[in-house]
């Protein structure tokens, strides 16, 4: 396990660097500039800003992890496929699901570690200007769109590991829907009560490339 998550590293690191880079520079980006407006203008009015209007300062935030997590997926899954590395991956001297479960591991926790700094820049810069409710607030409405870039890894690994390309459609016209459901609202904290229906539905499809890794050494097409 420990050669494959090395391999898994020297393959995905170059992805995983600039992925962390554009999410960390758009975090630092948008924190800046509200220390800018601040500078200008005042903490007060920003508060003011942010009670009255319901704004969260961050929304240019809001598609990048689903975006990082769709990269993401095709930067580690994409050559298992085309070079045919999969199939000498399912060979290795252990189980496909232990084989398979290493790299989506893997996937997920170094896009986790990622999302994690983002909440951590932006709870420590927001902090020295708002109150803690306002970056809680701020906080709580970017965790979907978070959870939304682990979910659509997975399901970029879902798609990407189906060998039938009928199949692949559907599984993409199902990821879509599924996708949809962590960008219904756009009101701040509109998903605090389903945060948890929103986990559970990142877990679940945890599952389905599983689905794609049987298929494909059962060799169907």
């Amino acid at each position: 396990m420990q050669a494959l998550l090395y391999k898994e590293y020297i393959k995905t690191r170059a992805a995983y660097a600039l992925l962390a880079a554009l999410l960390w520079g758009i975090c630092i980006y948008l924190s800046l500039n509200v220390h800018r407006i601040a500078g200008i203008k005042g903490a007060a009015h920003l508060w003011e800003v942010a009670i009255s209007r319901d704004a969260i300062f961050v929304q240019w935030l809001k598609f990048v992890p689903l975006i990082a997590g769709i990269l993401a997926g095709v930067a580690q899954f994409v050559p298992e496929m085309v070079q045919k590395r999969l199939k000498l991956t399912l060979h290795l001297p252990c189980s496909c699901t232990a084989s398979a479960g290493t790299m989506l591991t893997y996937g997920a926790a170094a896009l986790s570690a990622i999302y994690a700094v983002d909440f951590l820049i932006l709870n420590i810069a927001l902090g020295k200007v708002f109150a803690e409710e306002i970056v809680s607030r701020i906080l709580m409405t970017a965790l979907p769109w978070h959870l939304a870039g682990v979910t659509a890894y997975l399901l970029t690994a879902w798609v990407i590991l189906e060998p039938a390309w009928k199949v692949r459609v559907f599984n993409m016209g199902i990821s879509a829907l599924l996708i949809r459901l962590f960008f219904l609202s756009d009101t701040p904290e509109a998903y605090n009560r389903f945060i948890p229906i929103l986990a559970i539905t990142a877990a679940v499809t945890a599952s389905f490339p599983f689905i794609s890794v049987d298929r494909f050494k059962a060799g169907r097409e």
